[in-house]
């Protein structure tokens, strides 16, 4: 199995090391990531400067990997379009610092990665860990729950279109009270802009993420599983026609069209 890994926090993050560790049990690993973190840049991709992909032998087992001055999605698309002599079976993004839960689908750069292989045609797994302090965090402390859902990902068909989104919270495998598949709670506001002074007297604002304050969360969400133990996965389909709703928005326009063709066809 052909594995391509890439990630948001950048190639240097323990996050991904400790990625490239598990998956390396499970076939032949190769990584591109950014050559610096690229968190929240969403689906972005680089269009007003050329790219460039950098050799790295940072890895054990002589593992290819390159360093890339682009984004998460450009990485993912140089990986396979590029980089790659062939097409990879899988693609993991990941180990991210912090989880990606509910409307974090819509601002990582970690799920952009896992979409723009999806975009592919390539099955797409995004993993992330319920920590936010990198100096604190032990990956090894996961490692071993980390490798145990990924070797039953690895062996299973995602169907097509779809991408799992996984978070892990900062436990050991035998403190894990198990997996949820649940959905995304798109109700919760979990970034919250927070106002401040100068030293001028100007007021500016900065993000404040309220993850650890949240309470009163949806029974049965990611959040909330997460927050009490569980491994939780969300299939994210990333389909974004549906035919419903093509034919509903047609309807709005029908008398615009036909009186569109009719002036037309008189001013032949």
């Amino acid at each position: 199995m052909k594995i391509l890994v890439s990630n948001d926090d950048g190639i240097f993050a323990p996050g991904v090391e400790a990625l490239v560790n598990v998956l390396g049990h499970l076939g032949e690993v190769c990584v591109v990531c950014p050559d610096r973190e690229q968190s929240a840049v969403s689906h972005s991709i680089t269009l007003s400067y050329p790219i460039k992909a950098t050799p790295l032998n940072i890895f054990p087992n002589n593992v290819s990997a390159w360093a890339v001055n682009g984004t998460p999605a450009d990485c993912v698309k140089m990986g396979i379009e590029v980089l790659m002599k062939e097409k990879p079976d899988l693609v993991f993004s990941g180990i991210n610092l912090g989880p990606n839960i509910g409307r974090d689908v819509f601002y990582s750069g970690t799920i952009a990665s896992a979409v723009e292989a999806v975009l592919c045609d390539i099955p797409a797994v995004s993993l992330s860990l319920a920590a936010f302090d990198g100096r604190s965090v032990n990956y090894q402390n996961v490692q071993q729950l980390v490798y145990e859902i990924c070797e039953i990902i690895a062996r299973s068909t995602i169907p097509k279109g779809v991408f799992l989104n996984v978070n892990f919270p900062y436990t050991t495998r035998e403190c894990c009270r198990g997996v949820k598949v649940a959905p995304l709670d798109l109700s919760v506001s979990r970034y919250q802009y927070v106002g401040m002074n100068d030293p001028y007297g100007n007021v500016y604002y900065w993000l404040k993420d309220d993850y650890q304050q949240l309470d009163e969360l949806t029974k049965g969400s990611d959040f909330i599983h997460l927050k009490d133990g569980y491994v939780t996965i969300t299939p994210v389909q990333w389909k974004q026609n549906g035919k419903r709703n093509l034919n509903q928005i047609e309807q709005w326009f029908r008398e615009f069209n036909s009186s569109r063709e009719a002036f037309i066809h008189e001013n032949r």
